[in-house]
């Protein structure tokens, strides 16, 4: 007989949770191509209906599929009745990993050995700054600050205490740069350089998508150019991943990519992945080691094991590994490119009716195609603060952000929101 447990669902009510002894199988990204996606499940029905909270903040965090806070209590719930540290246990926490790892690598178009299960993009990001070691001098090349995310800046920053040259790219007023600029940075436009020339660095790092004005980065074109002078790549696609649909991070090129899985994918806080496209990891010095990421040889020497336990040392968010594979596949069966037109359409609506009221100037580039589904705005006379929190007491969450010199109001409707719950928002910042 399973074990059940009656868990509160939210503020709407309650759901039973059953522990489980399998583990679905494996979903690549192609297998719901054919046929219409699934209805919506109970929890995101709950969502549409009156008076339930808009809830508009996906690039923040994401609420979870009903589902995959069950599969989290699922686990503590089996893992407990196995009893912890038993070899049964311990298989338990193996299949939930690898099947999370599976399910995240078919998403992103790469091997499952390639994954490595983090905290947080910002986890990802250091992992990646503080292991890749540049030499005195070696250049790092990243965007300017003002409209890049902390996570994504300090860490490089701090590099130029160990004596790295930063390099940061000039922006326009969406956060694009220009591509010359680039290839001046990287070398110019050859592979060689005469005795003055400066070495080329030692990694580029740029985000895919902005997290304020939600610009979509030319990481491909990036790519293209990075590999031809065979130039580390690292890309944070933190609000990308979950978002822009169907992903091949093989097209992208980069070496490395961090991302969250309690963002547009839904999952749990506190999981985060980390890309490391296979060979590259040599470019890295783990932050830590322990028994599960080295072995210790005769005479004494310590040996890194293979990836991706390499980079994996100490336990892992288990109950959250086993959240994180439920909401990816929950995604997976929605249908990853129906999520992105479907969210970019309620980012569309939103901008327009935005746009008609008095007062408001919305951000971000005017193209569909161009950005996510993150739309920022703010109201002339009004702190975004004060208009965030007036938007909440309606019943419409959304956040405040920064770029340049200014704050905005941050919407960012993901594809369980309503064009009923878009248009509650408009006309709730047109009554301000």
């Amino acid at each position: 007989m399973g074990l059940h447990l009656l868990l509160p669902l939210h503020r709407h009510g309650f759901y039973r949770a059953t522990a489980r002894s399998g583990l679905p199988g494996i979903i690549m990204k192609d297998d719901y191509a054919s046929g219409p996606p699934p209805p919506p499940p109970q929890e995101e029905q709950q969502r549409r209906r009156p008076g339930a909270p808009a809830y508009l903040n996906n690039a923040s965090a994401s609420p979870m599929p009903a589902a995959a806070i069950g599969a989290v209590s699922d686990f503590l719930a089996e893992y407990s009745a196995m009893g912890p540290d038993s070899e049964a246990a311990s298989d338990y926490v193996k299949k939930t990993v690898a099947s999370a790892r599976s399910a995240v690598a078919g998403i992103i178009g790469c091997r499952p050995d390639e994954i490595v299960l983090t905290q947080s993009t910002t986890d990802g990001v250091n992992a990646v700054a503080r292991g890749i070691r540049p030499g005195p001098q070696a250049g790092i090349v990243i965007r300017g600050g003002a409209h890049e995310h902390h996570a994504n800046y300090y860490p490089w920053l701090r590099l130029a205490g160990c004596g790295a040259r930063i390099t940061s790219l000039p922006v326009d007023k969406d956060g694009l740069f220009r591509m010359a600029d680039l290839r001046e940075a990287v070398g110019g436009s050859g592979t060689g350089g005469g005795s003055g020339a400066s070495p080329p660095p030692a990694l580029v790092s740029l985000s895919h998508a902005l997290y304020n004005t939600g610009a979509i980065l030319p990481v491909e074109e990036v790519g293209e150019l990075l590999a031809s002078r065979g130039i580390p790549y690292f890309v944070d696609a933190a609000q990308t991943v979950g978002c822009l649909g169907s992903m091949d991070v093989r097209r992208i090129g980069c070496d490395f990519m961090a991302f969250n899985g309690s963002k547009w994918l839904r999952g749990p806080m506190g999981t985060g992945l980390l890309y490391c496209r296979r060979g590259s990891e040599r470019l890295l010095e783990p932050l830590g080691i322990g028994g599960e990421s080295a072995d210790l040889l005769d005479g004494g020497r310590l040996e890194y094991k293979a990836m991706p336990e390499r980079l994996e040392t100490g336990f892992r968010n288990y109950p959250g590994a086993a959240g994180l594979d439920s909401a990816a596949r929950h995604m997976v069966r929605q249908g990853l490119d129906g999520i992105r037109r479907r969210a970019a359409r309620l980012a569309g609506l939103l901008r327009g009716e935005l746009g008609r009221v008095p007062g408001v100037t919305v951000y971000g580039p005017d193209e569909e195609g161009a950005r996510t589904s993150i739309v920022p705005f703010d109201v002339a006379g009004r702190d975004p603060g004060e208009v965030a929190a007036r938007l909440e007491r309606q019943g419409i969450i959304v956040a405040v952000r920064e770029f340049v010199d200014k704050r905005v109001v941050r919407a960012s409707p993901h594809h369980f929101n309503t064009d009923e719950q878009v248009l509650a928002a408009a006309g709730a910042v047109r009554a301000l």
